[in-house]
């Protein structure tokens, strides 16, 4: 039968979560009541913490394989002892990275690493939607502001929009609140209405908010919505949910 491991050794595998559940109950047991164990289970945790963050460039796919293989041909050092008299800190071995730790910190850094490079992409997706929604708040206010600006308000329901538009800038937008949220995979998609024909003039993927109409209003008569598959149709496939004129 194995002996039970020293649990004093056990800090660095217990903060990269490479225990058994058996070893991992029995070590939270010792944790409650050795100090020493708690502060060393926190700098563990903090280490890979860092070498997590640091690390951006994803390894080999076979260094994880290799590492695992090799665990078979590695002799494992025996516990270490102090002499009697000596204090329970200074007796205690010196804490050993069994070589699955090593494994498990390998793919913790990998994790984390990759967790890092997704975080900035996310900031970055951000910030470049910050920055369209900044362009097209600039742009509707502008032609609120126009000389020769117009508007025209419809309501459906419980949703209540508003079309503006500017002849001598030869632009449209399009402001609504309350209309219903859709479903995955469907958008709300704006259209003007040349006199019976429409065209597409932009996707509103939210019930509240206001977009500046792609396309020049020309002899548009009216702008109208209509709910549509995700990403937009060439025609619209239902009936216009509102169609503001443009009088």
């Amino acid at each position: 039968m194995n002996a039970a491991p020293d649990l004093h050794t056990l800090s660095g595998a217990y903060a990269l979560h490479a225990l058994p559940q058996e070893e991992r109950a029995a070590f939270e047991r010792h944790l409650a009541r050795c100090p020493a164990c708690a502060q060393e289970v926190a700098e563990f945790e903090v280490t890979a913490a860092r070498l997590g963050a640091a690390e951006s460039v994803e390894p080999a796919p076979a260094l994880k394989a290799r590492v695992l293989a090799g665990l078979g041909e590695i002799r494992q050092l025996p516990p270490l002892t102090a002499p009697a008299g000596r204090s329970r800190r200074a007796s205690r071995p010196a804490p050993r990275w069994p070589l699955t730790a090593v494994a498990a910190c390998l793919a913790l850094a990998t994790a984390l690493g990759a967790l890092a490079v997704q975080q900035h992409d996310r900031a970055e997706r951000a910030e470049a939607r910050a920055g369209r929604e900044g362009e097209q708040q600039a742009a509707v206010t502008g032609l609120l502001t126009a000389p020769d600006a117009r508007t025209s308000t419809a309501a459906s329901g419980a949703a209540v929009g508003t079309v503006v538009w500017s002849a001598g800038r030869g632009q449209a937008a399009f402001l609504v609140t309350g209309m219903p949220v859709l479903p995955p995979g469907r958008t709300y998609q704006l259209w003007f209405s040349d006199g019976g024909t429409m065209r597409p003039a932009g996707l509103l993927p939210a019930g509240d908010g206001q977009l500046l109409l792609t396309g020049r209003v020309g002899g548009a008569v009216g702008v109208g919505v209509t709910e549509e598959p995700s990403g937009g149709s060439a025609s619209p496939t239902g009936r216009p949910l509102m169609l503001l004129p443009l009088t």
